[in-house]
């Protein structure tokens, strides 16, 4: 395939997973008391599993930490997840906000984005609790989509951090698994390839914090999680492509823990997210997996 073709088919990927109209949630709950710390929540309406509370999946949106795209994009796939019958509680978090060199957004806040995330998922079994009775809590799925694929492992790995980290935990999160899409899961690699113009990079900093802040923020260094873990990746993506997936998987299993990583032929970033996509069934199926 010519790197036209490519170009185009991802285009018309991007355009078919952001046609799609917003979806309102069933309630919305703050977590802080900045606007962006919010959840809103999704109650199941399908029978997707054996039956009995829901499971829940907690949704992290992509859109290389910028503040240019919101949970509101991934709503339509939030939606879907319910209707397979899954308790939905999708995160918002601070991003970046200003111009980068290039005059598009910076890529994240340090350390808003991670006080964000950890804050949001501490807080997350009691507001399911008030929000969503009809689910389980003690059954909670962690799925991201690319840069909110980062922040999933993340999550999962905040008892690895290091001691100083404000974010670390005494033990592991008490989750049934992760299910990471097209994740930005290992930062070096991801700054080699240049992942959304410089985005990792960014998101640590800039040339002065990358380094030093790498371990507090990079899951291909908080390895092994001992919390199951699938990364789901297509191999025709462009935006996040496969080597960043497979040198998480390659640093995992050199610490000893299999991460599943499911390859999809002929699929980019976004079918992944995107409901009118077969990949995207193959993703609620992941999820299934770890949840039921």
């Amino acid at each position: 395939m010519t790197d036209d073709v490519a170009a185009a088919r991802a285009a018309a990927e991007e355009e078919s997973a952001f046609s799609h109209p917003p979806v309102d949630p069933d309630a919305t709950a703050a977590y802080g008391d900045d606007p962006d710390q919010l959840i809103d929540f999704y109650a199941p309406r399908g029978t997707g599993g054996p039956g009995g509370p829901a499971p829940v999946v907690a949704v992290l949106h992509g859109g290389a930490w910028r503040a240019s795209h919101d949970r509101r994009h991934i709503s339509p796939f939030a939606a879907f997840l319910a209707r397979r019958g899954f308790a939905v509680a999708s995160v918002e978090y601070r991003r970046g906000a200003g111009e980068a060199g290039g005059g598009d957004p910076v890529a994240g806040r340090w350390p808003d984005t991670f006080d964000d995330v950890a804050a949001a998922l501490d807080a997350l079994p009691e507001l399911v609790r008030s929000h969503l009775p009809q689910a389980d809590p003690r059954r909670t799925v962690v799925t991201g989509h690319s840069a909110g694929g980062h922040l999933a492992l993340w999550n999962a790995a905040r008892h690895l951090l290091p001691a100083d980290a404000p974010w670390r935990t005494d033990r592991p999160a008490p989750l049934r698994g992760v299910v990471a899409l097209a994740p930005i899961a290992d930062l070096a690699v991801a700054d080699k390839l240049d992942v959304c113009d410089g985005a990792a990079r960014q998101l640590l900093g800039g040339d002065d914090g990358f380094a030093e802040r790498r371990p507090y923020a990079d899951p291909a260094l908080l390895l092994p999680t001992g919390i199951a873990t699938t990364l789901v990746q297509g191999r025709a993506d462009l935006d996040v492509p496969l080597p960043v997936a497979e040198a998480y998987a390659d640093a995992a299993a050199k610490a000893g823990e299999v991460v599943g990583l499911t390859l999809l032929e002929d699929v980019g970033h976004f079918p992944l997210i995107d409901p009118a996509a077969d990949a995207c069934a193959v993703v609620a199926e992941e999820i299934a997996q770890l949840a039921w």
